[in-house]
């Protein structure tokens, strides 16, 4: 299905990147994701985010989350809390298991929510 955002907002620039380096997701010293097969997506008016494969995310450290939410260009997203250190990050890493056509290489791919918990980063391994 096509991106009702698109279509009513044509200039909204949703950009998405094969990252060209080995990406790896850290919670404190704890590795939780790393992968060479990184999709980075710059979009107008939000902090740019990386969406790793499942198979290269440690699933055994997310628990699925009742969060819902809509993008009305990516799509419908399902969330994870995120057990790291001695806690539960609540809707730490989301997924657009079904996106719109536009973003079809983004489906069943995880990013994390950097900026809302201490500690949680994306950088290039190395």
């Amino acid at each position: 299905m096509k991106s009702p955002g698109h279509r009513q907002h044509p200039t909204h620039r949703v950009a998405e990147t094969r990252v060209p380096a080995r990406m790896r997701v850290l919670y404190g010293a704890d590795v939780l994701a790393e992968s060479s097969d990184v999709i980075e997506v710059d979009e107008d008016g939000n902090p740019r985010r990386w969406y790793f494969p499942r198979q290269d995310v440690r699933m055994d450290a997310l628990e699925p989350s009742e969060t819902r939410s809509h993008c009305p260009f990516k799509g419908d997203a399902t969330y994870f809390s995120l057990r790291a250190g001695d806690g539960l990050m609540p809707d730490a890493v989301w997924s657009y298991e079904a996106p719109y056509d536009e973003h079809a290489d983004l489906a069943g791919r995880l990013a994390f929510w950097t900026e809302k918990f201490e500690n949680l980063q994306v950088k290039p391994v190395g």
